[in-house]
């Protein structure tokens, strides 16, 4: 049997990595603002970019998705402990425009396809294709543009908000894009 040494590091060494290392500036950063979600100050979104498998894109504006099929979707936030309302668009009809499989015809390897959301701070969630498709998933995944009859305010002009999260960490507010991207 082998027998392992520990490896020992100075402690200013181990200081200095925890300090500069990427995840904490932003983790550092939040605090000191007073977030509560680990985001860091950014530009309001004022417009989406929703990117196919093929590269296309589509942008959008809040009046764009006003003039879509709209979906109001009522979920308890645990980060504000309060119950809220948002209305927008289903993200399935937004990947649809973009080339995505939806309903019976994602079957197979086409479950391999995956969706990055991103807000202007470049804080970033992944959702399978499967579970923003209300034909094969219970939950609802949707683009908000506004929060109890208002327009979102400090969360931009869009936020993706999903009903099946117990708590909103992969909600992603002032968001700025949607790709859509295989696993192959």
């Amino acid at each position: 049997m082998t027998a392992y040494k520990p490896l020992r590091v100075a402690p200013a060494v181990v200081l200095a990595t925890i300090v500069f290392s990427p995840a904490f500036a932003i983790e550092a950063r939040g605090q000191a603002a007073g977030e509560t979600m680990n985001h860091v100050h950014a530009a309001a979104s004022t417009s989406l970019t929703v990117t196919g498998l093929d590269g296309k894109t589509a942008t959008y504006s809040v009046d764009d998705l006003k003039a879509m099929t709209h979906k109001t979707l009522s979920v308890y936030n645990e980060h504000t402990k309060a119950n809220e309302s948002y209305e927008g668009v289903a993200l399935t009809d937004l990947l649809a425009k973009a080339g995505a499989p939806t309903g019976e015809k994602l079957r197979g390897k086409l479950f391999l396809i995956y969706v990055v959301a991103e807000g202007t701070d470049h804080y970033r969630v992944v959702y399978s294709l499967d579970e923003t498709d209300p034909a094969n998933h219970a939950g609802d995944v949707i683009v908000a543009y506004s929060m109890n009859g208002a327009p979102l305010g400090a969360d931009g002009a869009f936020k993706m908000v999903s009903s099946e999260d117990k708590r909103p960490a992969r909600w992603v507010r002032n968001l700025s894009a949607v790709t859509l991207w295989t696993a192959e």
